[in-house]
């Protein structure tokens, strides 16, 4: 179990501290973007009407743009828990399906309150945001989509073997829990590993399973294969039963009975105020209904919101079909845990603060590794280029690998709005650091790299709230006193991060240093600092 769970964790280790560093950023994916496009205004007032009104004024401009669309649904302006953002006033749908097609063209637009009036969104700049870093943790990077599927499932099966065989290894995992011997070299880098693999320990197991649940058809398709069959066709059907959404729809229309009724059923229910949504759809064969849907709430299961239906002709009230299957209803469960979607500003937190509980795991694994088989590669005669090649990998993800997260922000702020392929290049920035640091790693003294690498880090996190005062004129300045905490909060933590890294390399200096004179007991204060 020993030397199961030392492989597993190291031949996949740089990928899963990948995985773990652009994984843990998308809890506040939302967040990130919003930072990312300074162009968007502060969020402001903005006009209000009658409901009534706005819904009238949503149902012309849906009969004028979408007279054959097989749905309708206007969103009323309200504050979402899940988008973690204020939802303008605005119409989707979606047209009626072409022969030998699955779905219609989408459309949506955003409405004046008081006019009905279409209103242009903001210009902004072409950026990844923070849905481009989410995404590497699932699709890596220039590779082929499949490929990458299959190989982050191969990391998570291998780590999740880890897991499970450090549990078995540690046989005092919990007793050592309490116990952190620093300055103790190898046993300290243990007791930390220990220490931060225990106190996340039931987050790292779900986040490994249900990360495997994400793609269960695609890692495991055989049983679809036999009961559906293997062509497209086939699978498009597995997911319409899964999901039940085997419905063929016929053109929407104005509701003929009053939706005045419909709203104060649902205001009854739910309180003034809760109301998000209207959906106006008809299945062949069946009465065309209204569906009302209640504000999002934090809550596991985020999918499945409440909702009251009624028929558009009759103001009758139906019932409310639940969302899928019981299948899918417990895969979106499980996935909701992952993603943290129900999850409240305090929780996503928490959720943040385990992800790099994970990171500082698989970081404190690599780095033992490398502890424990230092000492007998330094030995004459037992030099190996393969033990510099792992040295240089953990330098380079471990330190070089926020250096690139950090380069990608400044990227945002610093090439040309109008570059071609723009959103590419700031992940080509991330790359090109990332790759810069192995190499510099590969040349470089190992204990100057770590050392200069986590202070590079430390300055490009460090120095983002001051790029973006002379960039934008969203800075702190402005956005600490309008109470824009989601701006605010993004630069506040880009300087933390700074002092976090800028410790780090502090504390590997100090110890590089006590190490050297442990070897050295003669050599002279000044000349230690000088070769450090």
């Amino acid at each position: 179990m020993a030397w199961l769970h030392t492989w597993t964790g190291l031949v996949v280790g740089w990928v899963l501290f990948f995985m773990f560093v652009t994984g843990t950023a998308g809890y506040f994916h939302y967040e990130i973007t919003r930072w990312m496009e300074p162009e968007r205004p502060l969020v402001e007032a903005l006009p209000t009407a009658e409901r009534a009104q706005m819904i009238s004024l949503a149902l012309d401009q849906l009969e004028q743009r979408a007279p054959n669309a097989a749905n309708w649904d206007i969103t009323l302006p309200h504050y979402s828990p899940l988008s973690r953002g204020w939802q303008d006033f605005s119409i989707r749908w979606e047209d009626l399906p072409e022969p030998g097609h699955d779905h219609g063209a989408r459309g949506n637009a955003t409405l004046n309150p008081l006019t009905g009036e279409h209103l242009e969104s903001t210009p902004v700049r072409a950026t990844g945001g923070g849905e481009l870093l989410y995404e590497m943790h699932y699709r890596l990077h220039y590779m082929d989509l499949l490929l990458a599927y299959y190989l982050v499932g191969i990391c998570t099966l291998l780590m999740f073997m880890a897991i499970i065989t450090g549990v078995i290894t540690h046989k005092k995992i919990f007793k050592d829990f309490f116990t952190f011997r620093p300055g103790k070299g190898q046993r300290s880098w243990l007791d930390a590993h220990n220490v931060i693999s225990v106190m996340a320990l039931p987050f790292f197991i779900m986040i490994t399973y249900s990360g495997l649940v994400f793609f269960d058809t695609t890692y495991m398709p055989t049983s679809m294969a036999v009961l559906y069959g293997p062509d497209r066709e086939s699978r498009d059907q597995y997911f319409d039963d899964l999901y039940a959404q085997n419905h063929d729809h016929q053109a929407a229309r104005r509701p003929q009975a009053p939706l005045s009724e419909m709203l104060a059923s649902a205001d009854a229910a739910w309180g003034e105020g809760q109301v998000k949504s209207l959906l106006i759809q008809q299945d062949t064969g069946e009465a065309p209904r209204v569906e009302i849907s209640r504000i999002d709430v934090n809550e596991l299961r985020w999918y499945d919101g409440e909702k009251q239906v009624f028929n558009a002709d009759t103001g009758e009230a139906l019932p409310s079909a639940p969302y899928g299957t019981p299948t899918s209803r417990t895969r979106q469960v499980i996935t909701a845990l992952h993603e943290g979607r129900f999850a409240g500003p305090w929780l996503r937190w928490l959720y943040f603060a385990a992800g790099l509980l994970g990171c500082a795991m698989i970081a404190t694994g690599l780095v033992l590794w490398t502890v424990k088989r230092r000492k007998q590669h330094e030995l004459p005669g037992t030099g190996s280029i393969n033990m510099r090649l792992i040295e240089a990998l953990n330098v380079a993800t471990i330190a070089g690998l926020p250096l690139g997260v950090a380069g990608y922000f400044w990227a945002n702020r610093l090439l040309p709005v109008d570059i071609a392929e723009r959103a590419n290049w700031e992940a080509n920035v991330l790359f090109l650091l990332w790759g810069e640091a192995f190499l510099y790693a590969c040349f470089r003294d190992i204990r100057k790299a770590w050392v200069e690498i986590l202070w590079l880090a430390a300055a490009a996190f460090a120095l983002i709230p001051l790029l973006n005062l002379l960039t934008t004129d969203k800075h702190l300045g402005l956005t600490l006193p309008a109470g824009e905490w989601v701006l605010a909060g993004f630069d506040l933590s880009m300087l933390g991060l700074g002092i976090a890294f800028g410790w780090m390399a502090i504390k590997v200096r100090r110890r590089w240093l006590a190490n050297e004179r442990k070897a050295n007991p003669t050599t002279h204060p000044a000349r230690m600092e000088k070769s450090a």
